[in-house]
């Protein structure tokens, strides 16, 4: 398996989930990953207690166990002056430094770049927040739900304009996650470019910016024309020109997804899969230009079929059609589903605990079609001693950072 990541030391002063899921895919791609957390409290997420209203497991947690897994974690108390000059040796051996903190709390750390790269000139200092590191709002802190799912125009563009209210994110760390990934991509570019320049970059990636970049294709219709696309309400039946693009009700009332956006090429294939094979050779279906004609027909007849079978049925009959098509199914359902196991989408990490295995979401990029080892995340302060030894200290500075509470 390549670890293209090997031999690189990533120093990460993070918590929640947007920037340490960058440390987290950077761990999986084999980084060395070290995260600090305070020597008492640990990362804030530790304490979350439930997700989404559903209870949390504190030696089982998914908002430890996603973004942090593969890393080693350190105790330091960087509000004293001893933490931060141990944070500056462990900089001084890192290629990455990765940080969430606001701006005024980093200078009141001593983490910001004036104090890092005076540790290592040649380290590449890595920012995520919620709105940018520049303009009037960069001391604002948020979360994927204010800066990714509201500001940024997707909740307003996902809520039918039906609607009173608007569309609530619904999915714990769902901006996190995918900004996560932006980082990580910024950062292995930063160290593409210091190897060809020697230049040792800052890295910026907000909430917002990623989830603009999410939406590019919508908002730059927008500012061309000055019209975005907003979703509809829920229903049934193709789209308004194109019958072969749209969601149907099989008879078990779940949902079969056909999107086909140049039907012409599926019309005969489609209609033979739904049993349709009466509109075969139908002059009102013959070629793309009749079919936008008789669309209201065509999805009428369309949706009749899908009601005629149960969801298992069309999962099964529409794998040999040609056009595009999905089931509509739940995040569980696809932890069960062929292709996505096939693609070794779902890890198996063995816990701290030695209890049942604890499966994750493993990291979407694969290297020569290989998936990328995954290991636990550490518990709070897990690796302190080890790595603050392997980094040249003494056991007796070990023994008085401890007495002053610096370490844990």
């Amino acid at each position: 398996m390549v670890q293209i990541m090997k031999g690189i030391r990533i120093l990460e002063v993070a918590q929640f989930t947007f920037v340490p899921a960058a440390g987290g895919i950077l761990a999986d791609w084999g980084a060395d990953v070290i995260k600090i957390e305070h020597p008492l409290r640990g990362d804030t997420q530790r304490g979350f207690i439930n997700m989404g209203g559903v209870p949390v497991d504190a030696d089982r947690n998914p908002l430890i166990e996603h973004p942090n897994r593969g890393k080693r974690s350190v105790g330091i108390d960087l509000s004293t002056s001893e933490g931060q000059e141990l944070l500056y040796r462990i900089a001084q051996a890192s290629d990455v430094f990765l940080t969430n903190y606001l701006p005024a709390v980093r200078q009141k750390n001593r983490i910001d770049l004036e104090h890092i790269r005076a540790a290592n000139p040649h380290i590449i200092y890595a920012r995520g927040s919620a709105y940018g590191d520049k303009g009037p709002e960069r001391e604002l802190g948020g979360y994927d739900q204010t800066a990714f799912w509201s500001r940024s125009g997707i909740a307003y563009a996902i809520t039918p304009p039906e609607l009173e209210g608007v569309l609530g994110q619904g999915m714990p760390a769902f901006g996190d996650s995918i900004g996560g990934m932006n980082i990580a991509g910024g950062i292995a570019a930063a160290l593409l470019h210091r190897e060809r320049t020697g230049e040792a970059l800052e890295v910026d990636v907000s909430l917002l910016s990623s989830a603009w970049w999410a939406c590019g294709a919508n908002i730059t219709q927008g500012m061309e024309t000055g019209v975005v696309m907003r979703n509809t309400m829920p229903g049934q039946g193709g789209a308004a020109k194109n019958p072969l693009s749209g969601n149907f009700f099989t008879s078990d009332r779940r949902v079969i997804a056909l999107c086909m956006p140049s039907p012409g090429p599926f019309i005969e294939d489609t209609f033979r899969h739904l049993g349709l094979t009466d509109l075969l050779g139908d002059p009102r279906f013959a070629n793309l230009h009749a079919l936008i004609e008789n669309a209201a027909e065509a999805s009428r007849r369309i949706a009749q079929a899908f009601a005629a079978q149960p969801f298992a049925y069309w999962r099964e009959h529409l794998k040999t059609m040609r056009g595009q098509w999905a089931p509509v199914q739940s995040l569980l359902e696809l932890t069960e589903d062929d292709q996505a196991l096939a693609n070794d989408m779902v890890v198996d990490l063995e816990p701290a605990d030695g209890g049942q295995p604890f499966r994750v979401v493993r990291g979407p990029v694969q290297f020569n079609r290989e998936p990328q080892t995954a290991v636990r995340a550490p518990q709070a302060n897990e690796h302190t001693e080890t790595f603050l030894l392997d980094l040249g200290l003494e056991w007796d500075e070990l023994e008085g950072l401890k007495e002053k509470g610096v370490i844990a």
